[in-house]
């Protein structure tokens, strides 16, 4: 019923008068001014004049669901959201719904989460309000040894999503981080379940630093908010990377994945340059050439050979 009380202020400019508000939707005077003031404790900003009605003056800055799929370009990815204002990792909750069958596109956001979780078992700082903290369940039909992709493709998303709605330009820095001024701002971390050879689910989490103060990033970390030195509005922001995983994701379900392949060279900050990878036992180092059709990064030692790499901690040396 609040989403539709904020549906109807937000289609009306102006003030509309209670009586039209509660006969639309079927409710009392009453029970509507209870709505409005659980919408007020919510954060939304809404005015209320005797003889002249309720009028929306802002929104909260807040995933909630319903202004997420306010607008949401997007056939699958987004329309199923569970929002938590506080979680230990979003990853997890995506987890247990991916083994409950739940449907692909199925969006977990949380405002903040306490074990914030990121590649290699690092962890990722995630302050409430300030960025966005999300896991998208996907059920592509391929084999685990495509995997590698998804997370390239994902990071090709969040750097044309930024772009899209800031102008700020990202770097990728083999596999999965975006870098803005050689400074992490987002990173992605796929978690695949999988039987033999048969990919049951995959699970895309992200976590982008948007508003988040300089003063409270680590040295190697940044924020959109630091480049543009403004607020930026994270419902936008996230309604263009859902949007933009889509429109890839799609693509890439069609049978290539050229396309996104050649959309990750271009952002690239990796290939080209000298890089060391430690990799459990594996250590390398020598010149990044270009990553192969399943996300695999090709790199050529000293002595000429041409290695394959799918996993690692990546340094980039000169």
């Amino acid at each position: 019923m609040q989403d539709k009380i904020v549906n109807l202020l937000k289609r009306r400019s102006g003030y509309v008068s209670g009586e039209e508000i509660a006969h639309h939707l079927g409710i009392s005077r009453q029970g509507l001014w209870k709505h409005i003031q659980d919408l007020r404790n919510s954060g939304y900003d809404i005015v209320a004049i005797p003889h002249l009605g309720y009028e929306l003056v802002s929104l909260p800055d807040r995933l909630f669901a319903s202004e997420i799929t306010s607008g949401l370009n997007t056939k699958f990815i987004g329309r199923k959201i569970y929002y938590f204002d506080h979680l230990s990792s979003t990853m997890e909750v995506a987890l247990q719904l991916g083994l409950k069958n739940a449907p692909e596109g199925t969006l977990v956001l949380a405002e903040g989460q306490s074990k914030g979780r990121g590649r290699l078992g690092r962890s990722w700082i995630s302050p409430k309000f300030k960025g966005i903290y999300l896991s998208v369940i996907l059920r592509p039909k391929i084999s685990p040894n495509a995997i590698p992709v998804i997370t390239l493709l994902s990071a090709v998303s969040i750097c044309e999503a930024i772009h899209n709605i800031t102008g700020l330009s990202c770097q990728i820095k083999w596999p999965n981080d975006v870098l803005i001024a050689n400074k992490k701002v987002s990173g992605v971390l796929t978690e695949l379940n999988a039987e033999a050879d048969q990919t049951s689910f995959v699970i895309i989490g992200a976590g982008i630093n948007v508003n988040n103060d300089k003063k409270d990033l680590i040295a190697s970390a940044t924020s959109l908010k630091e480049h543009k030195k403004s607020p930026i509005d994270r419902v936008k922001l996230l309604q263009e990377v859902l949007a933009r995983l889509e429109h890839n994701y799609i693509i890439f379900q069609k049978g290539s994945s050229a396309p996104v392949l050649e959309r990750w060279r271009e952002f690239s900050s990796t290939l080209n340059r000298r890089i060391r990878i430690n990799s459990y036992r594996l250590h390398i180092e020598g010149q990044a050439i270009d990553i192969d059709s399943d996300g695999a990064l090709m790199i050529r030692e000293d002595s000429g050979i041409i290695r394959k790499v799918t996993a690692g901690d990546i340094t980039h040396c000169r």
